[in-house]
């Protein structure tokens, strides 16, 4: 059990360095000049090529038929996970900077913690202490990456040495000349596509349960409508043209890791933790993202920086034992009716004397 949860937050803290890094190749990629109705096209057909397979061989004995329902359900997978996600994240993204993207995204454990609430499943006690901590910790994370997005404060360390710096800082500075706007807005709707698709996922995997299989065919499904989309909107044939080695390891990168390793392990996690613990551990990113600026890119870390991180860490603790006592105290309350059948053993066979007395017997 023990080794199932180390598992678990190991594989949530890796999907936080992928989203991260994700970040900085797809600002790369935009700045070179691709499209952005082609480079999600190239990315999913590089994610369908890891997924399958690996989906095929992995599943293949354990695989429950696949229905037309089912079906139904992959293809809103990938409308919403894929399509609308992706779509919304490089309009936003060519609009902002990776790191306000980042802090954008802090909203999706709110977001994924309201619609779980509302239908029902996850549960909230007011009245018990893990109901409190799991509230308590989601205001915290969030509230934590806000803190480094929005306070800097005084300066804590400042690297001497960068690696790579005049290659990204203008990667990683503030977009001025953007409408920044009009790309939150498109972030908030990244933001609002990511929770659903986050909750739409553990709906389906208790009726189908391959997760390998559903990211494989979610990817597929927004692979279809992805291109149908710029069939008919890319006008230019020569957008489909990778010109730049930047936007060739920004697709090799977004689509084996991102779209890939990481919608693996992110449908996993939701089987094994919900949709709620599966998104608490975002804000982690904007952390991740502020260390990555300060180590590689000579960026200063401010002491915003140490606040927030506190506080995500504060948050993600909470969440995390909020979860563990809920656990424990169902399985009390399961132990309850066996514990108090043991306790009275004389009961039971007072009661089945008594039911032998008041059977006939048939003789013979």
């Amino acid at each position: 059990m023990v080794a199932e949860r180390a598992k678990l937050h190991l594989a949530l803290t890796f999907l936080q360095f992928c989203y991260a890094g994700n970040h900085i190749f797809v600002r790369i990629a935009l700045d070179s000049g691709v499209s952005k109705l082609v480079f999600p096209v190239y990315r999913n057909i590089t994610a369908l090529l890891l997924l399958g397979p690996l989906a095929y061989f992995s599943e293949k004995k354990d695989r429950p038929s696949i229905t037309r329902y089912c079906l139904v359900q992959f293809f809103l997978l990938g409308l919403v996970g894929i399509t609308l996600k992706e779509g919304f994240y490089l309009l936003g993204l060519d609009n902002t900077s990776p790191t306000f993207a980042a802090a954008m995204q802090n909203s999706v454990p709110a977001l994924t913690f309201l619609m779980a609430v509302v239908l029902r499943y996850e549960s909230v006690h007011f009245n018990r202490m893990d109901g409190l901590a799991k509230v308590l910790g989601v205001l915290a994370s969030v509230g934590g990456a806000s803190i480094i997005t929005l306070y800097k404060g005084p300066t804590i360390y400042t690297p001497n040495l960068a690696l790579h710096q005049e290659q990204f800082l203008s990667v990683l500075r503030d977009v001025t000349a953007k409408n920044m706007n009009m790309g939150g807005i498109y972030l908030f709707g990244h933001c609002l596509c990511w929770s659903g698709w986050i909750v739409m996922q553990a709906f389906v995997l208790k009726n189908y349960s391959a997760p390998l299989t559903v990211s494989a065919f979610t990817c597929f499904f927004g692979i279809v409508q992805l291109i149908t989309i710029a069939a008919f909107f890319e006008k230019d044939p020569k957008a489909w043209q990778l010109n730049f080695s930047e936007e060739i390891y920004s697709i090799l990168y977004s689509g084996l890791v991102n779209s890939g390793l990481a919608a693996a392990l992110q449908i996993w996690t939701i089987g094994k933790g919900g949709p709620v613990l599966a998104s608490i551990y975002l804000p982690l990113q904007t952390l991740l993202v502020a260390l990555m600026a300060s180590i590689v890119f000579g960026e200063d870390f401010f002491l915003g920086g140490i606040i927030g991180a506190f506080l995500i860490i504060t948050g993600l603790y909470l969440v995390v034992w909020g979860r563990s006592q809920e656990t424990k105290s169902a399985k009390e309350c399961m132990r309850v009716p066996i514990i108090e059948s043991e306790k009275h053993p004389e009961e039971k066979s007072y009661t089945a004397s008594l039911m032998q007395q008041l059977i006939p017997t048939q003789n013979v």
